[in-house]
C-alpha cells in the first residue's frame, strides 16, 4: 500500500561529507521493507520533480532517510528543519527478498549511495550467518557504527585510509569472503562485477538499481532498464525499475 502524504520531519542532520538523512514521521513506513525507497517532493514551486530516496531504517512510524546532495532539490531537503512539513509518496517498488537470505550465509553490500538501505536489510535478518561489506571513498564513511549493530562489517575504501584498500570485491578476495546469496545496491560498475562474480561462482545475487526517476509509479517509462524476460504488457524485453524493481535477480537484467 502506498501513502501520499504530508509527513512531519522530526530529526535531520548531516552524516558526512555532502551526506544527509531525515527522519519522517509518516504512515507509509507502516508498509516499507527493506530495499523499497519514496519520493520525496521539494516545496520550491520551481523544482517540479520529486525525488527518489531509498529508505534507510523503519523506526516504528519513522521513515529514516540518507540522502546525497546532488541537486536543487536535495540542496532543499539538507536545508530543512525539526517540525517542517515534507510530501512524500511511498512505499515504491519491489524490495529485496528477505526470505532468500533466511538461514542462508548471505553478503549484504552497499557502496557510495547504495550504502543506507543495506541497514533495513541487515535489520530485517537480524544477523543470521550475515556480513555487512561497504564500499567509501575514503575515511569519509556514514552509518558504520549502526551497521556494526546488526553485524560483522567489512569496509573497503578507495584509498585505503579504512579497511581494505580498492572495492568491494577486493574484499571479497582478500577475506576469501564465502555466501549463497548476495544483495547489493550501489554504482553500476559495482553491480555488474557483483553480477558477473554471481555468475562465475553460482551464486544467487539480488541487486539494487539506481535509475533516474521522474513519476516514480511507471507512468513516464524513465526508468527503464533492459531485462532478459519480455515485459507482458509491452513485450518487449524492458522493466521499469520503479515498479518492477528496482531489486532484481542479477541473472534477469542487463547492465
Amino acid at each position: 500500500m502506498q501513502i501520499f502524504e504530508k509527513s512531519t520531519l522530526v530529526k535531520c542532520g548531516r552524516l558526512s561529507e555532502g551526506i544527509y538523512e531525515m527522519y519522517l514521521k509518516t504512515g507509509a513506513a507502516e508498509y516499507a521493507k527493506p530495499g523499497q525507497f519514496v519520493m520525496v517532493y521539494p516545496s520550491d514551486a520551481s523544482t517540479i520533480l520529486p525525488r527518489p530516496i531509498s529508505i534507510c531504517e523503519v523506526c516504528e512510524d519513522t521513515l529514516r532517510l540518507v540522502y546525497r546532495v546532488q541537486g536543487k532539490g536535495t540542496r532543499e531537503f539538507s536545508l530543512y528543519k525539526e517540525g517542517e512539513s515534507v510530501k512524500v509518496l511511498g512505499p515504491i517498488g519491489n524490495g529485496f527478498p528477505v526470505e532468500e537470505g533466511r538461514g542462508r550465509k548471505s553478503i549484504l553490500i552497499g557502496g557510495g549511495i547504495g550504502v543506507p538501505p543495506i541497514l533495513e536489510l541487515a535489520k530485517a535478518l537480524k544477523g543470521e550467518d550475515t556480513t555487512i561489506l561497504v564500499g567509501y571513498r575514503n575515511s569519509d564513511m556514514f552509518l558504520t557504527e549502526d551497521f556494526k549493530k546488526q553485524a560483522p562489517l567489512e569496509v573497503a575504501t578507495e584509498d585505503g585510509s579504512v579497511g581494505v584498500k580498492g572495492n568491494v570485491m577486493d574484499v571479497i578476495r582478500e577475506k576469501n569472503l564465502k555466501c549463497d546469496v548476495i544483495f547489493a545496491c550501489g554504482p553500476m560498475p559495482m553491480l555488474r562485477a557483483i553480477k558477473k562474480y554471481a555468475e562465475e561462482t553460482g551464486i544467487k545475487a539480488y541487486i539494487s538499481l539506481e535509475e533516474r526517476m521522474a513519476c516514480g509509479v511507471g507512468a513516464c517509462l524513465g526508468c527503464v532498464c533492459k531485462t532478459t524476460k519480455k515485459d507482458e504488457h509491452s513485450h518487449v524485453n524492458n522493466a521499469r525499475v520503479c515498479t518492477e524493481g528496482p531489486v532484481f535477480e542479477a541473472r534477469e537484467v542487463e547492465i
